[in-house]
């Protein structure tokens, strides 16, 4: 009989490379996403249509988005994580080269949204498959550095999809179908790479059935933390999707015509550079802190992310490149937050036997509130620009930061704190 404690805590170098491997796959999965955000002001010239017309595309891909948060969590859970990644990579691809093809704003949307409902069942089958590579001490690094897997991700697509447009002359059809065939790609490494079985000699889980059960959801509504981090999970989704759709289009409409497309994606940039730093940071100082001090770091960090939003829309007037750094900074103080909701708060509030559906109903949460950063931020930019757009973001960060007051009920906090 294998010794638990032993396989816990897995000695060889196999699980960072598994690690390294989902991570490389999922950042395929963001070449085929935030590529939109770079072919938003192509889409506008070639339609017609209006910022909030483009954030319609926004907003209906993510309802698909979140619809299959709450839908695959569960299956996840039964299937398990492997088959339901290679799945969700080969999906992403077919509809990335549908929406290629679209004729019209509306196809083009329902094509984006089928590519967004693939995509979500991504980061549920990885949360599924890291836990069982990972012993106790070192699971909190580990499902940090999976967190940079959309923050590179996000970097990666974003300069990807600027290069493709310098490319090609700024051809939006390019730009929303090139990805594909690098997901292909990715797929086919984490086909040849990744377990299939558990093996003795590591004593590794693959990820597979938890024998889940319906019921159990029920039990987990009854969790208060369960409730408070879904609640995080709506503004801090919102905030991070709004600066993830619209940052490009802020640098461009702010920089004048002098502002090329490729120069607008380049800076912003620091927003997903900048975070993954906050991520790894938080999640190396989160394990080691009392529960009340997590909450007193958690509502200091959110207090300064709303006063930096703040001055965003002045500093642009100021100087360019102390805005470029501004946006930096709040990638580096959003994302670390962020990054603990459906990473190891989803471990911690049920473990991993229902991490893939406790991490699905919070990712769900938030990508149903992020539908505002489509159509709705649009109208607010319309009417008022980015000055009001992003006086309404700081107010959201605010009310984040009192939120994060509630995280623990204070018997947890004294129970950590001894």
């Amino acid at each position: 009989m294998i010794d638990r404690s032993i396989a816990n805590q897995p000695a060889t170098a196999r699980p960072y490379v598994w690690l390294s491997t989902i991570i490389i796959g999922y950042i395929g999965v963001y070449l085929c996403r935030k590529n939109l955000s770079v072919a938003i002001p192509m889409l506008q010239q070639e339609f017609g249509v209006s910022k909030a017309d483009l954030g319609t595309v926004v907003s209906a891909s993510t309802i698909a988005y979140a619809a299959g948060k709450f839908v695959f969590g569960p299956l996840i859970d039964r299937i398990g994580g492997r088959a339901c990644l290679f799945a969700s990579m080969f999906l992403v691809a077919v509809w990335g080269v549908c929406g290629a093809f679209a004729g019209s704003l509306a196809s083009l949307t329902l094509f984006y949204s089928a590519n967004r409902l693939a995509g979500s069942m991504a980061w549920g089958s990885m949360v599924k498959l890291v836990p069982d590579w990972f012993g106790t001490k070192t699971l909190p690094l580990a499902m940090a550095c999976l967190s940079l897997s959309f923050v590179f991700g996000g970097v990666c697509a974003t300069l990807f999809a600027g290069q493709v447009a310098a490319w090609t002359s700024n051809q939006w059809r390019m730009v929303m179908g090139v990805p594909s065939a690098v997901v292909i790609v990715l797929l086919l490494l984490n086909w040849i790479i990744l377990p299939r079985h558990v093996t003795a000699e590591t004593g590794l889980a693959n990820g597979t059935s938890s024998g889940f059960r319906a019921g159990q959801i029920l039990a987990l509504l009854r969790i208060r933390q369960f409730w408070v981090v879904c609640a995080l999970s709506f503004t801090l989704t919102l905030l991070r999707e709004t600066f993830n759709t619209w940052t490009v289009d802020f640098f461009k409409t702010e920089g004048g015509a002098a502002m090329s497309l490729q120069v607008a994606a380049f800076l912003s940039t620091p927003f997903d550079a900048f975070g993954a730093v906050g991520i790894v940071l938080l999640g190396y100082v989160f394990g080691r802190i009392s529960k009340p001090a997590r909450r007193h770091l958690l509502c200091g960090i959110l207090v300064a992310l709303s006063f930096l939003i703040f001055s965003l829309p002045h500093l642009i007037h100021f100087n360019l490149w102390a805005v470029t750094l501004a946006i930096g900074g709040v990638g580096f103080l959003a994302y670390g937050p962020y990054s603990l909701l459906a990473g190891i708060f989803a471990v911690e509030i049920r473990g991993k036997e229902q991490v893939a559906t406790v991490a699905g109903l919070v990712d769900g949460t938030g990508y149903v509130a992020s539908i505002l950063a489509g159509r709705q931020f649009g109208k607010i930019v319309d009417s008022g620009g980015y000055a009001l757009g992003f006086k309404c973001l700081a107010g959201l960060a605010l009310a984040s930061a009192f939120i994060c007051l509630f995280l623990y009920r204070d018997s947890e906090s004294k129970t950590s704190s001894n």
